[in-house]
């Protein structure tokens, strides 16, 4: 089996193995509508170019391949962008070229409007690696000024540079220069949403949106990639036994989240010391939803946190927490989804004047991106919260797995953020449970029972089959792994049970190895691990204990403490040692 099928068979996927394209020193992959690792005398420079139509709340629309036409010197992409209220012809053409002393990739994007819709971006994204992070950057404006700067070296709040006409830098021995044409461009750091990449797209967030875009209309971008080798490539450090090393840390506790799916508590559950349930006080089932939540716990103690607008809804939530054993409370500003001062104190005195013995949380139920952007308006709070998930530009396999070592980057900078207070991360989720950049105002739920679901349950694109998959197990396992760091105190993964849930699936086989480790004596390694394994180690009573995730499509041996063992492809073992 190539290593495209093996991802495919562990992932639960079948997906059209990628067309390998190149052209004299560059070289890409072409992966469905995404023009993926172009690499210069095989170092990559970017991470992806691709073409998006994004709808008035940021919904991505599907881009079907229609066509790919395959030359020595060009390759042609014939793209289709339907959904979403979006119907769009277009095609991409990607053609090298050399020029004096260097040689052009020149990737060009056209598409047409076959009916009128409201857009708020359409045209080519460009991602650069994250190993470019700390790197000199220089960026040409539109008034042919320049500025020398740097791509950020923690996750960036807010755009790096502006009104791009070009930019400029070297990695890896490669020099780079990328020239953009057909509208003004800008950057972020997709760090913020866990994504391995920093994005330079088209139409500047100061623009008004959405816009109309009529039928008939034709969009034309394109960008020039310059590349020239000025020294030779890194040579990749060789993997090497390791040993266990004490940190003085202790492992952080683990837990679920509630189940959002229709249906009742299935029999036989099996749940860590915590369930994380999130309430909408707005919303006329928040009685039900506790009350399935208390059923799921078993008698577990209950995260919960409150999303309110006001006191008076904050308050109805609280009242149902009379006798509740609550480990954890939270509440949140709807909209924003972040913790206010005026509600954080309603909650204060609420919690108090009930008697709730619980530790208040507060911070963001959204992507690290709020946390990062708002947390100067944060109140004075005990600890911080922040949810992760890895999908909200793309849903690709590459780019769950390329997220992991984002989440630790994550990690690092929400503690930077926290300064020394506790924090607690998750729900963690393959797939957003509602939409955070939204223009489009939610509706409200006006069922009084949750017979039907709740929450995630009526969220578009919420569910991902890839729940059910064997390979979900080593990408937990790598999740943890790279969340667990000083001062990060709980992580939450996913549902209890139903299609976003664990029981029932292989997954379930990492949340009960996590839950053991629980409070354990955090080990580390003593040395880097081969690229795309994970370890996450720990001393219990009964002894020692690694957790080790390789998410290569490939087996990998690894020699823990004098243990040498094979991991299979995209798979996690539990090793006493």
């Amino acid at each position: 089996m190539t290593s495209h099928a093996i991802s495919d068979a562990a992932w639960g996927e079948v997906t059209p193995e990628p067309l390998v394209w190149s052209s004299g020193p560059w070289s890409l992959e072409l992966r469905a509508d995404e023009i993926a690792d172009v690499r210069f005398d095989g170092t990559v420079v970017l991470r992806s170019v691709r073409a998006v139509v994004r709808d008035r709340d940021w919904g991505t629309a599907p881009a079907a391949v229609t066509g790919v036409d395959a030359s020595a010197s060009e390759l042609v992409v014939r793209l289709k962008h339907v959904g979403l209220g979006a119907d769009f012809d277009g095609e991409l053409r990607v053609a090298a070229a050399s020029r004096s002393s260097f040689t052009t990739l020149d990737v060009a994007f056209s598409t047409t409007a076959n009916a009128d819709f409201w857009r708020n971006r359409i045209g080519l994204v460009v991602l650069h690696p994250p190993a470019v992070a700390g790197t000199p950057l220089v960026v040409e404006h539109s008034d042919g000024t320049a500025d020398e700067t740097r791509f950020p070296l923690s996750v960036s709040p807010h755009q790096p540079a502006f009104d791009i006409a070009a930019l400029h830098w070297m990695g890896d021995g490669v020099e780079s220069s990328l020239v953009f044409r057909g509208d003004v461009f800008e950057m972020e750091d997709q760090r913020n949403w866990t994504d391995a990449s920093f994005k330079t797209y088209s139409t500047p967030l100061a623009l008004p949106f959405p816009v109309l875009v009529p039928s008939g209309t034709v969009v034309e971008q394109s960008i020039s990639l310059r590349g020239a080798r000025v020294a030779a490539a890194p040579v990749s450090p060789v993997a090497e036994p390791v040993t266990l090393v004490e940190t003085g840390l202790t492992v952080p506790e683990f837990a679920v989240g509630a189940s959002t799916a229709p249906g009742s508590v299935p029999d036989g559950l099996a749940l860590p010391a915590t369930l994380l349930v999130e309430v909408d006080a707005s919303a006329s089932n928040a009685s039900a939803v506790l009350d399935r939540a208390r059923a799921e716990a078993d008698g577990r103690p209950l995260d919960v946190r409150v999303i309110a607008a006001s006191s008076d809804e904050l308050d109805r939530v609280l009242d149902l927490l009379a006798g509740v054993p609550v480990r954890r409370l939270g509440v949140y500003t709807p909209g924003i989804h972040m913790s206010e001062p005026s509600l954080w104190n309603a909650l204060v005195a609420g919690a108090r004047t009930r008697g709730l013995a619980a530790d208040l949380v507060g911070g963001t139920r959204a992507h690290f991106a709020e946390l990062n952007r708002r947390h100067g308006a944060l109140p004075d709070l005990p600890a911080l919260t922040v949810s992760i998930t890895p999908q909200m530009h793309a849903t690709e396999t590459a780019q769950l797995v390329e997220s992991i070592a984002m989440q630790a980057v994550v990690a690092r900078d929400a503690l930077r953020i926290a300064d020394g207070l506790p924090v607690h991360v998750g729900p963690v989720t393959l797939r957003a449970r509602f939409n955070a950049v939204a223009t489009t105002p939610a509706a409200p739920d006006t069922r009084t029972d949750i017979e039907a679901g709740y929450g995630a349950e009526f969220v578009p694109f919420a569910t991902d089959d890839r729940q059910s998959s064997s390979a979900l197990v080593a990408w937990t396992v790598a999740s943890a792994a790279a969340l667990c760091a000083e001062g990060v105190a709980s992580i939450a993964y996913f549902e209890s049970w139903g299609h976003r849930g664990v029981h029932g699936f292989p997954v379930a086989t990492a949340i009960g190895w996590l839950d053991g480790l629980s409070g354990a004596a955090l080990l580390a390694a003593s040395a880097p691990l081969p690229s795309g394994v994970w370890m996450l180690a720990g001393r219990t009573a009964d002894g020692t204990v690694a957790l080790v995730a390789n998410l290569n499509p490939a087996a990998v041996v690894v020699t823990v403490d004098g243990v040498t063992v094979e991991i299979a492809p995209l798979s996690a073992r539990r090793l006493a040692l």
